[in-house]
């Protein structure tokens, strides 16, 4: 039972989740601090607030609502969400392409069907006979162009 738990927790993409796990909580803590100490202040002598408006609240019959502690919760998600998509996820998306377009990518020579005009059943588009009727039919010069295959007489 033991040797199945020590399993799970050494498997490598367990462990690497839980450094990304780690790795986000101290980004966010970070940007959170950034937010804190020099967008939220901003934002508030901008709005004629003093300095820090992340105390702002009003009170409705006696219930009070700390709308600044909200607004400065959204600011630092907002941070963290434009710094984690500009600084990962554009590279990274940059990088796979690169990586996608510099390989050749392979034609199933088969996916392209079409019908055999002598009996209607569908057969392969570079096919030069009907594996149903086994009519003699002219392969598809565009499908022999895509699969890279000499024309045929």
């Amino acid at each position: 039972m033991l040797n199945g738990f020590k399993d799970f927790i050494l498997r490598g993409n367990v462990i690497s989740m839980a450094i990304g796990l780690a790795v986000g909580a101290a980004f966010t803590a970070v940007v959170t601090g950034f937010s804190t100490a020099f967008i939220t202040p901003l934002i508030g002598l901008a709005t004629g607030s003093v300095g820090d408006f992340s105390t702002a609240k009003f009170s409705v019959e006696g219930a009070i609502f700390p709308y600044g502690k909200f607004l400065a919760a959204a600011i630092a998600f907002l941070i963290t969400a434009a710094v984690l998509y500009f600084c990962v996820v554009v590279p990274m998306t940059k990088v796979q392409n690169r990586f996608a377009s510099s390989k050749d990518q392979e034609v199933d020579i088969k996916a392209a069907l079409r019908d055999c005009p002598r009996c209607y059943t569908e057969i392969p588009a570079i096919a030069s006979r009907c594996a149903h009727c086994t009519s003699e039919v002219e392969p598809d010069p565009e499908a022999l162009a895509l699969a890279k295959l000499p024309a045929q007489r």
